[in-house]
């Protein structure tokens, strides 16, 4: 029964990568039914998987915990090198995996029925086939190496949609976004072979609980790892490369950039960062609460002065990313678990935003917050799914907003302590001016006097691609074990 399992690991990876292999000989008007179907073939694996689960991710028979993940595979790679293909899912792991999984599908179906300006839709579906490949791929890897290679992939893909198929500013959102991320990416290399050289082994299972490392190792890997995820995330004050991404990207990119690529670094931080140098964590804990409030005050108050829709969304995810954040640097069982929380809600939700936002901008072919007001006389039911995102990122209890940032300022205060109760006092006023700025931007674009005429027609299409968000966020809000459930064991795994 494991080979179905390993088999399952392999294929998906493996089908994003064959479509996009496939769509580069296909005439294009094959394009896009090929893209969605085996973006929903990847589906399937994904599915799959969580049936191996037996017991969980740790195992309590021995001290430290010795790791189990549901399904796993291990091959080696490059002998002599000592390097394995060594994949694995676990409770962490598997909800950023089947996040990337739907979103993907949303975006290849959205793609088809409505291509952005620029170069051709074959391969924009075919660059959002590699970035799936390389986001799952680095969600699943259990090898360092290997964890760094699939962090790579999605580097040139991301590059290619944004100053392909963005805005008139595209190409400089599109290298400013390349130059972040190659610093951080270079970071990471150092800390990866770090590890490795002085653990002797690139093995996530065996390093977990900072096996083999010493204080001084730890220190120094974990100040690499931390500066290199926090630009990937973004955290501030290394976010400065989003807002012009995501205002010059096309609306699939966004959706992809904000759903699951910034997961990739907040995941980093918690399975390599946590797991692999706890005695760095440790150290650097308070800084990096203290880090995660600035970014949730930082976020905040900068968007209560933007003007422009898809820029204040923006900069909303460093607010967001921020209770991320905080969740994490508490160390605890809570605030871990409010942190894979939170970037599940965020990729609902924020996903759900950018698709109604370009909706938006397409039909009004503005995206200044001035000239869009009147939305709810003009496109009712429009205006009535921004209100219910709106309101779910700002963090209304029953939808998916609430629990990873509430639980981010509680995990706060249990850690005990001035500096860590000052620090969820703080975090709990940036959540009300979270609510600030959400209300603000639903007064000027949803109330006031008519602005630009926008069709209040909704295609099958976009309800194809929004109703599944919009579900999703309604049901983690009403049920967060959905998410939480088979999050306990490991990141116990983790913080011991």
């Amino acid at each position: 029964m494991n080979d179905v399992y390993q088999v399952m690991l392999v294929a998906a990876v493996a089908l994003p990568a064959a479509g996009a292999a496939l769509l580069s000989v296909l005439p294009i008007r094959f394009a896009g039914p090929t893209a969605t179907g085996f973006a929903a073939a990847a589906l399937i694996p994904i599915i799959v998987l969580p049936f191996g689960h037996d017991r969980g991710w740790a195992t309590y028979a021995a001290d430290p915990p010795t790791v189990s993940p549901w399904a796993e595979l291990d091959l080696s790679w490059v002998p002599a090198l000592h390097l394995h293909f060594h994949l694995g899912v676990d409770g962490v792991s598997y909800p950023l995996v089947a996040l990337t999984g739907l979103l993907t599908l949303l975006c290849c179906a959205y793609t088809m029925w409505r291509p952005p300006a620029g170069g051709s839709p074959r391969t924009l579906l075919g660059l959002l086939l590699i970035l799936e490949a390389g986001i799952l791929g680095t969600f699943l890897s259990l090898d360092l190496i290997l964890f760094f290679l699939f962090f790579e992939v999605t580097l040139l893909p991301m590059y290619a949609v944004i100053a392909g198929w963005g805005g008139e500013d595209r190409r400089r959102a599109a290298r400013k976004f390349v130059l972040y991320t190659l610093f951080g990416s270079v970071l990471l290399l150092i800390g990866v072979l770090t590890v490795a050289v002085h653990a002797g082994t690139a093995d996530i299972v065996a390093l977990t609980g900072g096996i083999g490392l010493s204080k001084g190792t730890q220190y120094a890997a974990f100040a690499l790892f931390a500066v290199a995820f926090a630009v990937k995330a973004p955290l501030w004050p290394l976010h400065s490369w989003l807002p012009d991404a995501h205002t010059q990207a096309p609306t699939v990119g966004s959706v992809i950039l904000a759903g699951v690529l910034l997961k990739m670094g907040t995941y980093g931080l918690i399975r390599v960062g946590v797991g692999v140098t706890p005695l760095g964590a440790r150290w650097a804990a308070p800084l990096l609460g203290i880090l995660a409030v600035a970014a949730i005050l930082a976020g905040a108050l900068i968007c209560l002065k933007q003007t422009e829709l898809k820029r204040l969304i923006a900069y909303s995810s460093v607010g967001h990313m921020g209770f991320v954040l905080l969740g994490i640097a508490t160390l605890t069982t809570t605030g871990i678990q409010a942190a894979l929380l939170g970037n599940v809600a965020h990729g609902l939700i924020t996903g759900l935003l950018f698709f109604l936002a370009g909706a938006i901008k397409d039909r009004a072919h503005t995206g200044d917050l001035a000239d869009l007001g009147g939305l709810r006389e003009t496109a009712p039911r429009l205006a009535g799914l921004l209100g219910f995102a709106a309101i779910a990122s700002l963090g209304l209890p029953g939808l998916a907003g609430f629990w990873g940032e509430a639980f981010a300022v509680v995990a706060a205060v249990e850690r005990g302590g001035v500096l860590w109760t000052i620090l969820a006092v703080l975090a709990a006023i940036g959540g009300a001016l979270t609510a600030a700025y959400f209300l603000r931007l639903l007064r000027k674009v949803t109330h006031g006097p008519v602005g630009t005429p926008v069709s209040p027609a909704i295609a099958g299409v976009e309800w194809f691609a929004w109703a599944p968000l919009v579900a999703l966020t309604l049901a983690v809000g009403l049920v967060p074990t959905l998410v939480l459930a088979a999050t306990s064991l490991p990141v116990e795994a983790l913080i011991r």
